[in-house]
């Protein structure tokens, strides 16, 4: 049975080291661009070299994330970018963007892509869709079950995510940050919104909730759904946190570590009460078994911080806080009180008021108050020192090697290292004759044995020698030397030749449409646009067979299993590629960031629809590419007027109100998300009951539409949400005005 992967993050090299020491058979990493973690400290290229060595020495597997969606601008610099990748041998790209991929895959036929989660691998269709595409591995949504999961049957190796920070939307399929901040989480730089608090209106009503962190999630702990994972041949199971300490990602590791190893020596996979609270101090929004568990309970609304574990009462305050403890603490550990005051412990003082340097569970200390406390509460652990310094001491891993050694008089000393079926022979000098003092077998055992500081430990040692021979000791330990310096060599060294080549993508030649297209959600809608030269997409798909004909397009859920319902198509995720033949288009929800993407989808769809946090001078930029590099026009449809979708989400935050198994308060009433800035996002429901969270204010490109045709954009797309028959109308007469209709 091969055994499954343990995959930790690395934000640098020195949190790589911790999770190789720790257990980690893979790492994850980024340089400091292209990766979805912009913000975190990264790798140069000198630094991933050097992580790469290492990585290898230990028989580890270190993969890089090229995982945001690019601009035509930075093709030439991603794939210098990678090729530097494969020239230093990392073991696979973890990457998003779908026209990267298809060239990456064609360039460098035997560099390993592992699809991540932030390309919405939410069905097993989508996971159809990349099996024919050379890609090795997909990276599973953080929103499908056990069941689900269960049911992909797929030559591809699956990886699923088991602890760490959890995101709210669908990945890869949130804009709130890009469209608030200019920050693109698409482009690893997330503004992190879902942390923010928020007020719930109903209508026009506030709704009275406590709790205002209605987007932040909890932490996802998998420790008891590692066996089910397991039992399902799931090929890697992934730690989030690259943007986390050495010391989470030390604790992390080495609490999985255990489960795993159990698993496979058929022991009963418990942890200890001790093992989970030290998951619970390096790092814990409270935690949840998430949608893979069937966890509905999946938002914090009390705080979107670090919780660490309750350690004691407050019970007085003045110039020092009286704190009655719950559990141990030492000094330099990091506390936080009720108030969310935080500070580090560097003196504690005992009854007595003498200073103290630990102090137990049930003891009464004292604390200087740094942060001028003045009211009683709870005090938190949310760092612990002793913790750390236990993962800081935890050595260095050793590789095992057997050793052989042949000393005949005569002929060179020849010795022999094998590590993991690997053999490295090296002879040196002269084996004598002894005249008064012979070396003996166990002479050489305990000087070709002693490994020292390097990575390996002798596990069996096998000596074949004449009697009476004569070596000096020097002449072993340099023959030991050049066996452990080829060995490090050969095992640092990439496994595999360059194999590359220079081609391009395909594209499928396409009509070039003049088309304008219309999203409605209301029959009323689509009642005003049947008589006028649009075509109509909608997402009720009651209301598509009603008005069934070649100008009504279905719009089917983003993030559901809503196959093969339709050969006239807005395909909204990848898994309706391999369902449609016919007449369809890319959904501007598909991330078309540039050219490569362009390409590849004309090849399924007539109309690509492209991404709507690109500018109008980046489309241009994606166009003139198109043709620069294909030759031809691209058919692409551009949104110019509508509220955008700027999350999906498996889970609703209406359900706050509501304390029944199955809500249907939205289905009587309209529901809003307010920032407290008196921007409000509409909540709406698809027919799958996810919830989209809905932009406060239009966009409104219609006046751009002469710069656009000059451009080359030749398809325009309108989204209805709430507009009247009249707003309709208004809207018809512009797009009349600018000569589109």
């Amino acid at each position: 049975m091969k055994k499954a992967e343990l995959l930790a993050p690395a934000g640098d090299l020195e949190t790589l080291k911790t999770a190789i020491k720790c257990g980690a058979d893979a790492v994850y990493v980024s340089l400091r661009n292209y990766g979805a973690r912009k913000y975190a400290k990264n790798f140069t290229f000198e630094e991933l070299e050097e992580a790469t060595k290492y990585c290898h020495l230990y028989g580890v597997r270190i993969y890089v994330t090229v995982n945001t969606l690019i601009h035509d601008s930075e093709i030439e610099d991603a794939l210098n970018t990678i090729e530097k990748l494969y020239d230093i041998g990392v073991d696979a790209l973890i990457m998003q963007d779908v026209g990267l991929i298809s060239l990456v895959r064609k360039r460098y036929p035997n560099l390993e892509i592992h699809v991540s989660t932030q390309a919405h691998n939410c069905s097993k269709e989508c996971i159809k869709f990349w099996e024919n595409t050379g890609v090795t591995r997909v990276v599973l949504a953080r929103e499908l079950s056990l069941k689900e999961i269960s049911e992909i049957k797929t030559p591809l190796e699956l990886e699923v995510f088991i602890h760490g920070a959890l995101c709210v939307s669908y990945s890869g399929q949130c804009l709130i940050s890009s469209k608030m901040f200019g920050r693109s989480g698409n482009r690893g730089e997330c503004a992190q919104v879902c942390r923010f608090c928020f007020d719930l209106y109903k209508e026009k009503e506030k709704q009275n909730i406590k709790n205002k962190y209605l987007l932040s999630m909890k932490d996802l702990c998998s420790a008891n759904q590692i066996k089910e994972l397991l039992d399902l041949g799931v090929t890697s199971l992934k730690i989030e946190g690259r943007m986390k300490s050495k010391y989470y990602v030390g604790v992390v590791t080495k609490f999985y570590r255990n489960l795993i190893d159990k698993y496979y020596n058929n022991e009963p996979l418990k942890y200890t009460e001790e093992e989970y609270k030290e998951l619970l101090t390096v790092y814990n929004r409270e935690f949840t078994k998430g949608f893979l568990g069937n966890d509905n309970n999946v938002v914090n609304p009390k705080t979107c911080n670090h919780q660490g574990i309750e350690i004691g009462k407050v019970l007085e305050t003045n110039k020092r806080i009286k704190i009655l403890l719950s559990d141990n603490l030492h000094q330099e550990d990091g506390i936080r009180f009720s108030n969310n005051e935080g500070m580090i412990c560097n003196f504690i003082y005992n009854k007595n008021g003498l200073l103290i340097n630990c102090a137990k569970k049930g003891e009464t200390i004292y604390l200087d108050n740094k942060v001028n406390l003045k009211e009683k509460g709870t005090v938190y652990k949310t760092t612990d020192s002793d913790l750390n310094k236990k993962i800081d001491n935890i050595p260095n891993k050793k590789i095992k090697v057997d050793i052989k050694c042949i000393a005949k008089i005569g002929k060179p000393l020849q010795a022999t290292i094998i590590c993991d079926n690997k053999e490295i022979t090296k002879s040196i000098g002269i084996v004598e004759t002894s005249i008064n003092n012979p070396t003996t077998k166990e002479q050489i055992t305990e000087k070709i044995s002693k490994l020292g500081n390097t990575p390996f430990i002798a596990n069996k040692i096998e000596i074949i020698s004449d009697d009476n021979i004569f070596i000096p000791l020097k002449t072993i330990n340099e023959l030991k030397r050049n066996l452990i310096d080829n060995l490090i060599e050969f095992r640092e060294t990439k496994k595999y030749s360059s194999v590359k080549k220079d081609e391009i993508i395909i594209s499928k030649e396409n009509n070039i449409t003049h088309e304008i297209s219309f999203l409605v959600r209301t029959e009323e809608q689509a009642k005003k646009l049947l008589t006028e030269n649009v075509n109509i997409y909608t997402e009720d798909y009651r209301l598509y067979n009603k008005y069934k004909n070649s100008k009504v397009i279905y719009r089917p859920a983003r993030s559901n299993h809503d196959y093969n319902r339709s050969s006239n198509t807005l395909i909204t995720n990848n898994g309706y590629i391999n369902s449609n033949e016919n007449k369809s288009i890319i959904d501007i929800y598909m991330n078309v960031y540039n050219s490569l993407t362009t390409a590849l989808y004309s090849n399924y769809s007539y109309k690509i629809g492209i991404s709507p946090e690109l500018n109008n001078y980046e489309i241009k930029e994606l166009i003139s590419s198109y043709k620069s590099t294909f030759k031809k026009e691209p058919n692409i449809e551009v949104l110019i007027y509508g509220k955008l979708e700027l999350m999906i989400m498996k889970y609703c935050p209406i359900r706050m109100t509501s304390s029944s198994e199955k809500c249907t308060l939205c289905d009587k009433n309209k529901y809003y998300l307010d920032d407290k800035k008196n921007h409000k996002f509409r909540l709406l429901k698809d027919s799958f009951h996810k919830t989209r969270i809905m932009d406060y204010q239009n966009i409104d490109k219609i006046s751009d539409i002469n710069e656009l045709k000059n451009i080359g954009v030749t398809n325009f797309r309108i989204d209805l949400l709430e507009e009247t028959n009249e707003d309709i109308s208004i809207i018809l007469n512009k797009l009349k005005n600018e000569g589109l209709l």
